[in-house]
């Protein structure tokens, strides 16, 4: 068996590694993408939230007001509303007209008054303070009137730590997302660039053997030319032995021609340069023609061919390969059986598929060699040292069937001969 050579192997290696790496990094870019603007997204829609509470923060303390102002009208002990306004992680202050505390108490009064002036100069203000410690504050301030006509300005303000820490949490959260899929993309990209090279390792592989069957297979006639041609020209010799060294040399140069054309046939069938004629025809007319024609081989082998057809079968294909299919079949029963044994083809027509079927008496086909008949230049044991071709013909067949959807099989057992069948299915009307 022909190994896989080490250049071959380490290259296979390196494009599943680019694919792998051409997998992860398109996804890597992907989840940057998305987290570029999923970030932005939550980010604004977090800066919002945090205006938009404040907002509402800052409307508490006008209602609050309202309150206290309303309680002191009424005279009598009454408790301060905005004191006991209370909203988590928010700091809430009223201011008079002038920008003085009026309530509560906080040890920031000196840092928000700038944006309690620009409230009371240019209306509703939101802003950013920076505290000597770092600290950033996101404040709003607006103004109001009450009942009684006095003018106030209700701030609230709230820490950006708290948006910081929120995006922080959700950055590790989705980098350790991001690592655990990239992971997981890594080991399905290797499992997909497997299996995408895979087919490359089994044509690379096809390919070497099959050169290296067909450099096999031409080595020998190449080699008997040379050689025949040499002894022939060794010495001079009468007509009669040159005649017959010529005649040797056009058998194996007919044997070599042969190999050539099969190999010619293959490769055309694989590149799918070969056009399928369709056309319509008798399956028994072809049958009947490929007997007649290997008449002659059977009658020079001592082998007994016949023919049974049981129905008439039409069907849409292509003559030439159908007969050369028919042929192949035929032409290999007769090579296997020995003198004094026989060759049966049979026609058998249904509604489903028109039937070949191909008998022999030869020696049979082991188990262990019945999956590997059609392979290019397989020939079992029972033709080794024989002259029976160079294993391509059978390969043949299985193409020209399936090149017709036909079911090419064989059914066979050591020492109780062969049956070759090919199914054809029919043309729906």
């Amino acid at each position: 068996m022909i190994k896989r050579s080490d250049s071959a192997v380490a290259a296979l290696g390196r494009l599943r590694t680019r694919l792998t790496a051409w997998y992860v990094g398109t996804f890597a870019l992907i989840l940057a993408l998305l987290g570029v603007l999923l970030f932005n997204i939550i980010a604004r829609q977090t800066k919002k939230e945090l205006v938009w509470s404040l907002h509402a923060a800052a409307n508490q303390v006008v209602r609050a007001t309202a309150i206290r102002e309303r309680e002191e009208e009424e005279g009598g002990p009454h408790a301060d509303a905005i004191e006991e306004l209370r909203i988590p992680d928010r700091t809430l202050i009223l201011f008079d007209s002038v920008g003085r505390l009026v309530a509560p108490v906080n040890s920031r009064v000196a840092a928000y008054l700038p944006t309690v002036r620009r409230a009371l100069t240019r209306g509703p203000t939101d802003d950013e303070i920076e505290l000597p410690n770092g600290q950033t504050l996101a404040v709003f301030a607006r103004t109001f009137v009450l009942r009684s006509g006095h003018l106030y300005v209700a701030l609230a303000s709230a820490d950006k730590v708290e948006l910081e820490d929120r995006h922080a949490r959700l950055i590790v959260t989705f980098i350790i997302l991001s690592c655990l899929a990239l992971g997981m993309v890594a080991v399905g990209g290797m499992f997909l660039a497997r299996k995408v090279t895979t087919p490359i390792e089994h044509s690379i592989e096809y390919t070497r053997r099959f050169m290296a069957d067909a450099a096999h297979e031409l080595r020998t006639p190449i080699a008997v030319l040379r050689s025949r041609a040499e002894v022939t020209l060794q010495r001079e010799r009468d007509d009669a032995s040159y005649v017959t060294a010529l005649r040797q040399i056009g058998v194996e140069a007919e044997q070599l021609g042969r190999i050539v054309d099969d190999l010619l046939i293959l490769a055309r069938a694989d590149t799918g340069e070969r056009p399928l004629r369709r056309d319509e025809l008798a399956l028994d007319e072809i049958v009947l023609d490929a007997v007649t024609a290997a008449g002659a081989l059977a009658s020079s082998r001592q082998v007994q061919l016949e023919v049974d057809i049981a129905d008439e079968v039409k069907l849409v294909a292509d003559p030439v390969l159908l007969r050369q299919l028919i042929m192949i079949l035929i032409d290999n029963a007769i090579k296997y059986t020995p003198a004094g044994g026989s060759v049966t083809v049979d026609v058998i027509g249904s509604p489903e598929a028109g039937t070949v079927a191909v008998r022999d008496t030869g020696p049979g086909i082991s188990a262990d060699e019945l999956p590997r008949v059609f392979d290019r230049f397989y020939r079992g044991e029972a033709s080794r040292g024989k002259a029976v071709g160079a294993g391509l013909g059978l390969s043949i067949a299985r193409w020209i069937a399936d090149a017709h959807h036909a079911r090419l099989s064989v059914e066979s057992e050591a020492g109780a001969g062969t049956t070759f069948r090919v199914a054809f299915p029919r043309e729906k009307e």
